[in-house]
């Protein structure tokens, strides 16, 4: 069985955050892809964590939105399942937020949270 259909509620990418990842990604000059995953850390004792990837894993779920393939591993996905992926840009500065329902809390930046 795929991961992606063992995942009821998949992650989501908002357009927006899709085509900031896109100017990241072109920069690189070669084919990347993202990678969100989940670690202990932070103010809140789980962190997101955000980097470019150019190999998938066979247990990979796959998101795909604007021409970009972000990538979570088998065991973040249990933290992130039903999120969307955003890019905001405020007063406060410019970031990727993961809009998570599984957490219970999250620190102030929002790079950490809690179950």
């Amino acid at each position: 069985m795929s991961t992606e259909s063992a995942i009821s509620r998949p992650v989501t990418v908002t357009p927006r955050a899709a085509k900031q990842f896109a100017k990241i990604i072109a920069a690189e000059g070669k084919p990347m892809m993202l990678r969100l995953s989940i670690s202990g850390g932070g103010c809140s004792g789980f962190q997101y964590n955000f980097s470019l990837d150019d190999k998938q894993l066979s247990d990979d779920l796959v998101i795909e939105e604007g021409g970009i393939k972000v990538l979570v591993d088998s065991t973040s996905i249990n933290y992130v399942e039903g999120s969307e992926i955003d890019y905001v840009d405020d007063l406060i500065g410019a970031a990727f937020k993961v809009n998570n329902p599984n957490a219970t809390a999250s620190c102030g930046c929002g790079s950490s949270f809690s179950i």
